[in-house]
């Protein structure tokens, strides 16, 4: 690759990861290639992008996008899992794709600026999304007024039930 070639690289990396404040590195050694076309078809599913770039490319991008903290993971066959507003859908995929191959490897990660590791990554993919949060939300707050609402159907109940006896009553006198 000559050198306009690895500018033009560095310039387009940097431009993604600007755009992307939410990004993973992993290590695909001993990943054939066919695996490692599935996991990028899983990440463009959910809008996520995978790039495999040379590391000292990588380290040129970075520092031209000011994203540090990662410097020191570059090193073997890194790939970049740019997540973009994604974080917690790119880390379901890439914990369920290393359930399936273990070649794959987490290296690390940044979510909204702070470093993450593996470990957290996973933790990040065991949260329920935004829907099944918002979801939870709704039904712990429905809750409270269905017993009140049941509260007071009763106490109507009650209330009708003693009416309709008092009517009895009077009509049987």
């Amino acid at each position: 690759m000559n050198r306009a070639k690895k500018s033009d690289v560095v310039e387009r990396l940097s431009v993604r990861l600007r755009e992307s404040p939410n990004l993973y590195l992993t290590d695909f050694t001993g990943l054939a290639v066919k695996p490692i076309t599935e996991l990028r078809r899983q990440l463009r599913d959910v809008g996520v992008e995978y790039v495999v770039v040379k590391n000292t490319l990588a380290l040129r991008a970075l520092e031209s996008a000011a994203v540090g903290g990662l410097e020191e993971l570059l090193n073997g066959p890194t790939a970049v899992v740019l997540a973009g507003d994604k974080p917690l859908a790119a880390a379901k995929v890439l914990a369920a794709f290393q359930k399936e191959h273990a070649a794959l490897t987490l290296k690390a990660g940044l979510v909204e600026g702070r470093r993450v590791g593996p470990e957290e990554i996973k933790r990040l993919a065991m949260l329920p999304s935004r829907e099944e949060l918002l979801g939870q939300l709704a039904g712990a707050m429905q809750a409270p007024m269905q017993g009140f609402v049941g509260a007071l159907s009763g106490l109507l109940y009650q209330f009708a039930g003693a009416v309709e006896a008092l009517r009895a009553q009077r009509a049987g006198t």
